[in-house]
């Protein structure tokens, strides 16, 4: 049985998830402050969290950074009652894993759920055979792309021999692009490959990313070398032509 917990301050909100969730064979455990649910999360292992961004003693967001700075990994829904697109990417940047706006639909909230517990069990399971089959020599082999150096094993990113700061998911980003060099990757792609996010309408969060990316890789962010758009389509990562 599948252990979910729901954080949220109003009461109304955790008694319809909870008998929705409960109806169909999940087990619940809700709390109506944002420590103790914080607390409950890194005591008990849930395979999925449903978190509101506003909460008494301690908000969402922040329970949301500290979980996945504890290395606990179960995906994570964030509720909020505001329609705001910069909350929703610095949620989703934290390593909330989906959003959901007030009111909703609680059919919607049990499939979104359902998609993301399935991408998640998918995503493992593949880079586990992937662990199995490549030598672990190769996983931290320097990447050079013209000024750009990575080193995978430290996460670090130097550019034209200077070290910059890069988010986790500006890292993976970045390493998944160089990895398709020359191809043309599409926005929703890049959602799904990175945030494991596929919902029509979120591909916003990956031009906000790119942008960041070509503030810190590119000379000239006008007129990139290295991501490139691709009009109609999405973006490309290239080679500097020497």
């Amino acid at each position: 049985m599948k252990k979910v917990l729901i954080v949220d301050d109003e009461q109304s909100i955790l008694t319809l998830l909870a008998f929705n969730l409960e109806k169909e064979g999940y087990q619940v455990d809700t709390a109506l402050d944002g420590l103790e649910g914080y607390e409950m999360a890194v005591a008990h292992p849930y395979d999925f969290i449903i978190l509101d961004l506003m909460l008494p003693s301690m908000g969402g967001m922040d329970i949301c950074k500290k979980l996945r700075q504890e290395k606990i990994e179960a995906p994570i829904m964030m509720l909020t009652a505001k329609d705001d697109e910069l909350e929703k990417i610095i949620g989703l940047e934290l390593g909330a894993d989906d959003y959901m706006t007030k009111p909703f639909s609680p059919r919607e909230v049990l499939a979104r759920m359902k998609a993301i517990m399935r991408r998640m069990s998918s995503k493992s399971n593949v880079e586990e055979a992937l662990k199995e089959s490549t030598n672990p020599e190769e996983q931290d082999e320097l990447i050079k792309v013209g000024d750009i150096q990575i080193d995978p094993s430290q996460y670090e990113v130097i550019v034209r021999g200077e070290k910059i700061d890069v988010t986790p998911k500006e890292f993976e980003l970045l390493m998944y692009m160089i990895k398709r060099i020359n191809r043309i990757l599409s926005r929703e792609q890049l959602l799904d490959a990175i945030w494991n996010f596929d919902y029509a309408g979120e591909t916003r969060i990956v031009d906000v990313h790119i942008s960041h990316l070509r503030e810190k890789i590119e000379v000239d962010t006008k007129n990139p070398t290295y991501i490139r758009t691709v009009r109609g389509f999405g973006y490309k990562f290239e080679a500097p032509k020497k």
